[in-house]
């Protein structure tokens, strides 16, 4: 029986040459995916409130849902205050739990609710909002974490909700409100709730492309090692193993 016989010096780098070429373009690729997948997630989640505002009417229509990707973009509105204002409960200021003053704004054939700035405890006084305005602020999404109102019949909500909302004013309200950047007399600046957060589904396939890529360098750099503990070891192939029995096999038969 001959000993298996070893491939040359120069199939030997040729094929080490191949296994790093194919493992570092596969870890190429996957890395050119992933940077693909984080720059999704951080396309989503960018933070707006910097950007100069532009109007409201440019963001969303009064009939739309709430735009997820603009979280916080600034926004001009004017309009006429209407009445409908309420209060808000349970917002804080500086560590300091208190409330927020909030007025419908007439915009054109609908409202958008605004939020006019913040109190440690409701006023009437500081809730009154009559004639025109000119607000700039940041958009927020409503919210509907269905919390109980103890109260319908009061002027303190636990949330800005436009269902709850709507049933105060005679138009319709857009689907969003905004918190003003400069608060109103008597009351000091109610503090940003909410900035986008990006969807665990963002550039997911990217990313599943990116672990293809790498599962496939790992996997030729098994074979690659696979290979050479064949060749070290002296593992022949089945048919060669086959073949290396039967000799033996004829050679003790005769």
């Amino acid at each position: 029986m001959s000993a298996p016989r070893r491939p040359s010096l120069m199939a030997d780098l040729g094929a080490a040459v191949l296994a790093l070429v194919l493992i570092g373009l596969a870890g190429m690729l996957g890395k050119w995916q992933y940077d693909a997948w984080q720059a999704h997630r951080d396309a989503e989640a960018r933070d707006l409130t910097g950007l100069a505002a532009v109007p409201l009417t440019d963001v969303m229509g009064n009939d739309d849902p709430f735009p997820g990707t603009d979280v916080g973009r600034p926004v001009d509105v004017s309009g006429t205050w209407i009445e409908g204002g309420f209060w808000v409960a349970d917002r804080d200021h500086d560590g300091t739990p208190g409330y927020w003053a909030v007025a419908p704004l007439e915009v054109g054939d609908a409202a958008v609710l605004v939020v006019r700035g913040w109190a440690p405890e409701p006023d009437p006084d500081l809730l009154a909002a009559t004639g025109d305005a000119s607000v700039t602020g940041w958009l927020q999404p409503p919210e509907g974490s269905l919390v109980v109102d103890d109260d319908p019949t009061d002027d303190v909500f636990p949330e800005i909700r436009v269902a709850d909302a709507v049933q105060r004013v005679d138009i319709d309200l857009y689907s969003a409100y905004v918190i003003s950047q400069e608060p109103a007399d008597g009351l000091q600046s109610a503090e940003l709730e909410a900035l986008p957060e990006a969807s665990s589904f963002t550039g997911i396939r990217n990313l599943l492309y990116a672990f293809e890529w790498w599962v496939f360098g790992a996997f030729a750099a098994f074979i690659w090692w696979r290979w050479r503990r064949d060749v070290v070891t002296g593992v022949s192939s089945p048919l060669n193993a086959g073949g290396d029995s039967s000799d033996a096999t004829s050679g003790r038969i005769g």
